[in-house]
């Protein structure tokens, strides 16, 4: 994470990318067509909000994704798989704390699906066929991962990524580990929002806006132009 930060230096007032950012930049994925889950919830009316905490990558991004989704009601970026004395920014960084850099999105499942924010999660916010990275970021803080809330969510993830590699959409398998939900530590209030304030920062602009531009060519009837901000 100190990487993607350090990647950043200011010259003459603008925001630059250092030269080894620019020497490896994040390698490209052509966008892909992800079918549905065969296997889903069923959306009842007037549902109480569920929740799903993703992993995959910076969270800078995935939160950024989820913003712009219909039926989410919310977007917390933070830390999840480790204890809570080692759950902030500088430790988990080194990658040894056993945390992944995860999304916590609260939604509604009148508007929008599990298997749907899943289908979303693998088709435009994140590669999950690549371990323990995502373009310029490396370590198992930024791996891909699911982190089910009950039974019927682990159920419909292991489903769904069975039905994925079965059907070959992605050129190499998934690697999206599958775990029972633990603690969720928010992450430092600046890295809040942090797509959505700082849209002009290089890596968001090289790495994440593009994202969101999948999302909208990608799912138009689920897309929505004003994010959903945490901080209000």
């Amino acid at each position: 994470m100190k990487r993607r930060l350090a990647g950043l230096a200011l010259l003459g007032g603008l925001a630059v990318l250092a030269l080894p950012y620019l020497l490896h930049p994040p390698a490209a994925r052509a966008a892909l067509q992800v079918p549905p889950p065969a296997m889903d919830e069923i959306a009842l009316p007037q549902s109480a909000p569920q929740t799903a905490i993703l992993a995959g990558g910076c969270f800078w991004g995935m939160e950024m994704v989820f913003q712009h989704v219909k039926g989410v009601k919310r977007v917390v970026v933070g830390y999840t798989g480790g204890a809570a004395d080692t759950a902030q920014y500088e430790t988990v960084s080194t990658g040894t704390t056993g945390h992944a850099e995860s999304v916590q999105i609260t939604f509604d499942p009148a508007v929008i699906s599990y298997g749907k924010i899943l289908q979303i999660f693998f088709a435009v916010a994140h590669d999950p066929t690549t371990l323990d990275a995502q373009g310029p970021d490396q370590g198992t803080q930024y791996r891909s991962a699911i982190f089910a809330m009950n039974p019927a969510q682990a159920g419909i993830a292991k489903s769904y990524i069975a039905q994925l590699n079965q059907s070959h959409v992605f050129p190499a398998p998934i690697v999206t580990e599958i775990d029972p939900a633990k603690s969720f530590y928010p992450a430092e209030a600046y890295h809040q929002d942090y797509g959505q304030l700082h849209p002009d920062s290089p890596y968001i602009a090289f790495n994440d806006a593009p994202k969101v531009s999948d999302l909208k060519s990608s799912f138009p009837a689920l897309y929505r132009a004003d994010p959903v901000m945490t901080a209000k």
